[in-house]
């Protein structure tokens, strides 16, 4: 799968989707929440890509900011993704996890984090920073998988403009491993259904 592209709107919108959760759906198919905290938008857009894989998978999806989620009511299943900073998740991510843990350890839940500026994050599992992986634990999450960042060039902080000069810049983002890992949710929501 190409590069999803961001043109100025929003994660749902793009997708098709609804804003608005609505009564839950008939159990042959699932409704999922993909709630991410991004602040360049690369999160965002891996956010999109899995949300069009567990789309074409036969799901139903929404994908929006975690910051704008305020309940989950309506949806069998989430994934819940933010950028990685200095191997810390973003502040709206955790408050996500946080605010709602009640709710989440009730539903099947998938995490994701994207932010390593090489291939690191390909071939072994990166652990979960160590605030999250606590509430993680308490969640019951079943599965947690690290994506390779992006850094452009343009709207950066000085400390990003640094690494870009450091040769530390470009798009490590893997969209056939970001589809395939959307899969094997599907795959898993599936196959609780039968």
């Amino acid at each position: 799968m190409g590069d999803p592209t961001n043109d100025g709107v929003d994660g749902a919108a793009a997708t098709g989707v609804d804003q608005a959760p609505g009564p839950p759906l008939p159990a042959e198919r699932d409704r999922v929440l993909i709630a991410y905290a991004s602040q360049g938008g690369s999160t965002a857009q891996i956010a999109q890509a899995i949300g069009l894989a567990l789309l074409d998978a036969g799901c139903d999806i929404d994908v929006r900011p975690a910051r704008q989620v305020e309940r989950l009511t309506g949806f069998t299943c989430v994934v819940v993704g933010s950028a990685l900073y200095h191997g810390v998740w973003l502040p709206e991510a955790f408050k996500f996890l946080r605010r709602h843990r009640a709710a989440l350890a009730k539903l099947p839940v998938w995490l994701f984090d994207s932010g390593p500026l090489d291939r690191s994050a390909e071939g072994h599992l990166l652990p979960l920073p160590r605030g999250v992986a606590t509430l993680a634990a308490s969640i019951g999450v079943r599965g947690h998988i690290t994506f390779g960042g992006k850094l452009g060039r343009t709207d950066l902080t000085v400390a990003e403009r640094l690494l870009v000069i450091e040769g530390r810049g470009g798009d490590y983002r893997n969209f056939e491993d970001i589809r395939g890992w959307a899969e094997q949710i599907a795959r898993a929501l599936a196959a609780e259904r039968a």
